[in-house]
Order: C-alpha cells, then structure tokens, then sequence
C-alpha cells in the first residue's frame, strides 16, 4: 500500500531497462547504470537513471544524481525528441540542471511537460529576494548547503498534485471575485503571475486562451497549446500568425493529430519558424492551387518556392 497521498508511478521500460530496474535486478548493474558505465541511450538511459534517483540505496542514487547533472546536453537534447517522454523525467531534469538554458528551453516547449514543471521554472524565473539582515532566514529556506532536487516519483506523487488542487481553488476564487466585481479578463491579466498564467492558459476558456496566447512569456503561450480545450481552428490561427514564437511551431509539429490536419500543414510550410526540412516535406501535401501560390509567394525561401514549382510541374505533366 502507498502512503496517503502518494499514487504509484508506472512506467513502460524496454525489456533491456527492466533488466536494470526491475524487481530483483542485481546491485552491481544498478551501480554501473548509475554511474553510466552501461551501454545506454536515448529514452532508456534517461528512465533508468531517472529511477535510480529513487533508489533506497545511497550510493546508488547519489551516483545516478551526480551522472544526470554532468551529463553533457548533446547526449540529453535528443531524447527531448520524444513526444511520449514521462512527465516526471522531464521535472526531474531540470531541477538537476536549472542551469542549463538550452535543455530548460526544450523541456518549456515540451507537450508533456506538466503544469507543475512550468510553475517551478516560472518560479525560478523570477527576480532574486533582497538577502535578509544578518541573522534572519526566509520562512521555509534550507539553513545551509545546496539545494537538492526532488526525485523522480516525488516530483510527481503526492504533494505537489495538492499544492497545485490548493493553489488552483485559491486561483479559480480570484477570477470569479474579478468577474463579480466586473473586472475584464484583460485588466486581471495584467496583475497575474506567471505561474497563475501558465494554470490558467492549460485549463481556460476561448477568450482566455485568445489573451494568453498573445503573452511574451514562452512558457504562458505554451501552455495554451496544451491546454485539452483547443481547437484546430485556434491552432491554424496560431500557425498562420506570423509572429508566433519557435516553441509555438515546434509544440504543433508534435502533435500528431494536428498534423493530419491541412491547413494547419499549409500554414507551416509559409511560416518563418518551420524548420526547412519539414516546411519541405509539407509542400508535396498542397493542391494544385496552393503549389501554383506559393511557387509565386516571395516571402518564402528560395527552396521552398522552387520545390513548389517543381511539385507543381510533375503534377502537371503527369495529368496532361
């Protein structure tokens, strides 16, 4: 039986990583694992070492924490590749490596990054307390030595879930006051915070997520794009905007089911943020009609409109 308020956390591991973690996996492969001497990569060298954080062996965990925080970026930055990553590895790395700008960027515009991730970033974001007078400590701060990252299944069991169920009630009490007293959800976004944002942008309305997906702040944007309330036609908006952010693009390219959609595709392919390759890829998906346009559109690279033209000769001759 789990401990009140806690919920087991399962994972899908490759049969080569159940081997490691598993219910009775030898100590000394735990110890390699943690100390990367084993043959890993991608997705499970992340899991096992993400669950060895969690290990009741000491020199196991310390091993693991101390290997994912001097990992170097170019080994982890790929895995970030995987839509389907868990929640809790992405939390977990960047409580390990709050220093590391680009991985942090990568987990902001991860899908399955959760809401209490991006609280803590947004947290952490904020400007530094003036330090308080000789002899005094902030309420609730380590009296000394660095701070340590919560582990993997912490990060997402238990008390954070009720931190966030508190702070939504004490959040959702604020906007029916404002709403009462006839403030306009454009004059409250003004004196929100970011994490208040960032709750709000996953679980509004169309008129909330029209204000916030406005919002510079890249993790605010984001999270209206996983917000489970967003409409395909609020999406082929987003990526026929212009302006919209990187994060905002690449969080669209990961969603499969978005990408089945055409004129969310036609819109990438012109949008100055697609990657060329995939900007490329969509160009064969266009009509006729839309070939002919965009071989003609100058506000596009010279590649795009060529392979435009081309497409649009093969289909030609091939219909004469």
């Amino acid at each position: 039986m789990n401990p009140p308020g806690t919920h087991t956390v399962r994972l899908k591991v490759s049969p080569q990583a159940a081997h490691i973690v598993g219910p009775g996996a030898p100590r000394d492969a735990q110890l390699a694992a943690a100390r990367g001497a084993l043959q890993l990569s991608g997705v499970d060298l992340l899991t096992v070492l993400g669950v060895l954080c969690t290990s009741a062996d000491a020199e196991v965990k310390q091993a693991a924490l101390r290997t994912l925080r001097s990992m170097p970026a170019s080994i982890l930055l790929p895995v970030l590749d995987d839509p389907a990553l868990h929640p809790g590895l992405l939390d977990l790395l960047v409580r390990l490596r709050p220093h590391d700008v680009e991985l942090i960027d990568r987990v902001i515009g991860h899908p399955a990054a959760s809401a209490a991730t991006l609280s803590y970033l947004a947290e952490r974001a904020k400007p530094p307390v003036p330090e308080p007078p000789a002899g005094a400590s902030p309420a609730g701060a380590p009296v000394s030595g660095e701070e340590e990252p919560e582990p993997f299944p912490a990060a997402v069991d238990g008390n954070p879930d009720e931190l966030e169920e508190v702070c939504a009630e004490a959040l959702a009490a604020r906007l029916q006051e404002a709403e009462d007293q006839g403030v306009s959800k454009y004059q409250l976004v003004m004196e929100l915070k970011v994490a208040e944002k960032i709750k709000i942008a996953m679980t509004g309305d169309r008129e909330w997520r029209k204000i916030l997906i406005k919002d510079p702040n890249k993790m605010v944007h984001g999270a209206v794009l996983r917000n489970g309330r967003i409409t395909e036609a609020e999406v082929v908006m987003v990526a026929r905007n212009k302006s919209a952010s990187d994060e905002m693009v690449r969080l669209i390219l990961l969603n499969r089911e978005w990408m089945k959609n055409y004129e969310i595709r036609k819109a990438l392919v012109t949008h100055p943020k697609t990657p060329l390759p995939r900007a490329l890829r969509f160009v064969g998906d266009l009509t006729l009609r839309d070939l002919k346009e965009l071989m003609r559109n100058r506000n596009v690279s010279s590649a795009i409109a060529s392979t435009a033209r081309r497409e649009f000769e093969r289909r030609s001759k091939r219909g004469a």
